[in-house]
């Protein structure tokens, strides 16, 4: 008697339950799998944009950096012309000059003039190589010879091209004679 009071007061729950909260259950899942799915079109898009964007800018400070070099040298060069001027003018003397000595002194002028241009650009040339020790970081030894005295072992002998710095940077290395 037990069990069958039991079972109907089941049934009488199971009856009480409003059949419309499993239709409103069904929905409430479809507008959260919907707004899921919103949420992960629009993350999406974001990324979508985020990639676009970052590619563009790796595109255009690639640009700009090759127009920043292109730049560069164009400033230089606008500074080398006076000088190719100056030199045209004096291979053009040189033609017709009948004194030896004024040449000279134009050709002078026009080099003293391209070297100061070069350092104010920030060339800088090695100095007094001869006699000091060979260091491979700025010196490229071409040769070896036997050294002329003790002294002058492992020592640069003669300087066959100078060796350049561009702001404290090697970007020609001196090409030397070393002693053994």
């Amino acid at each position: 008697m037990m069990n069958e009071q039991e079972n109907n007061i089941q049934d009488e729950n199971l009856a009480s339950v409003d059949p419309t909260l499993e239709e409103n259950a069904a929905p409430s899942e479809e507008t959260t799998e919907e707004r899921l799915q919103q949420e992960l079109a629009t993350a999406n898009d974001k990324y979508t944009r985020l990639f676009a964007e970052f590619d563009n800018y790796k595109k255009r400070t690639s640009k700009e950096r090759v127009e920043l070099i292109q730049s560069a040298s164009k400033d230089v060069l606008a500074k080398l012309l006076p000088i190719l001027d100056d030199l045209d003018r004096a291979l053009a003397a040189m033609e017709t000059a009948q004194d030896i000595v004024s040449v000279k002194e134009g050709i002078e002028l026009v080099s003293h003039k391209f070297r100061k241009t070069l350092v104010n650009e920030g060339l800088k040339e090695m100095e007094n190589l001869i006699g000091q020790p060979f260091d491979a970081e700025y010196q490229e030894a071409i040769t070896a010879i036997p050294a002329p005295s003790e002294e002058l072992k492992n020592k640069v002998i003669d300087v066959v091209e100078k060796g350049y710095f561009l702001n404290d940077k090697v970007i020609r290395f001196a090409k030397v004679v070393i002693g053994q």
